[in-house]
């Protein structure tokens, strides 16, 4: 690779939320996962909401790796109530920031009311949110209203997806990014297999990356593959 080319690479560890979603995993891999944030010098770590006291004792509270709680994981098909008690449980438990999952049957049902109500409980914590999506399973009309409804509850980010769909898009960013008008961020999340499809996703203007495959994007990225 050219010097004129590996500058055009641009820094993905600032942009990652290494994930460790999988219900199946460990406290061994929790610690492995937090210890992988901070040698690269990721964004942060996203776990269940179960994981998080373990997480927060492993990543140092001064430290730059932000501690992510996932909230109505995977689906947000709990009670408005049960969902606003996990987000205050996760940031007691010290949790930086939420990615919650919102209340795709309202949503289905044309309650807007409900889900901005869902939304707006949990931001009223004070912490930085993101929403989950689920682009993959939204009509063009229900997406642009809920990216409308996550706005005006408070969110700070736009997450594409759960990573329980298809893998997400350049066109799917490009298209929050159009929603968004400037008013959220957008975070890409979902299947992001490889060092060309995240940096990719980075140009179509996705200003973080959920994925487990932190560790092997930054190896790719380091030996200019």
């Amino acid at each position: 690779m050219t010097p004129e080319r590996e500058a055009e690479r641009p820094d993905l560890a600032p942009l990652i939320d290494h994930a460790l979603l999988d219900p199946h995993r460990g406290q061994e891999a929790i610690h492995r996962c937090c210890d992988e944030a901070r040698h690269f010098g990721f964004a942060g770590v996203c776990v269940a909401s179960r994981w998080l006291p373990v997480a927060r004792e492993r990543l140092p509270v001064e430290g730059t790796v932000k501690l992510i709680a996932v909230v109505g994981f995977p689906f947000g098909a709990i009670p408005a109530a049960i969902k606003r008690a996990e987000a205050e449980w996760a940031a007691a438990a010290g949790a930086d920031e939420l990615d919650v999952v919102p209340d795709f049957g309202a949503l289905a049902d044309g309650d807007g009311t409900a889900v901005l109500d869902d939304l707006a409980a949990i931001t009223d914590l004070g912490l930085p949110v993101k929403v989950i999506l689920e682009m993959g399973r939204l009509d063009p009309e229900a997406l642009a209203l809920l990216v409308e409804i996550s706005i005006d509850a408070g969110v700070r980010y736009l997450k594409t997806g759960s990573g329980f769909g298809p893998p997400v898009t350049t066109d799917q960013v490009s298209q929050l990014i159009g929603l968004a008008r400037g008013r959220a961020a957008v975070k890409a999340s979902g299947g992001i297999a490889d060092l060309e499809q995240a940096l990719a996703l980075v140009a179509a203007g996705a200003g973080r990356l959920g994925t487990s495959r932190g560790v092997a994007l930054m190896q790719a990225l380091r030996a200019g593959a």
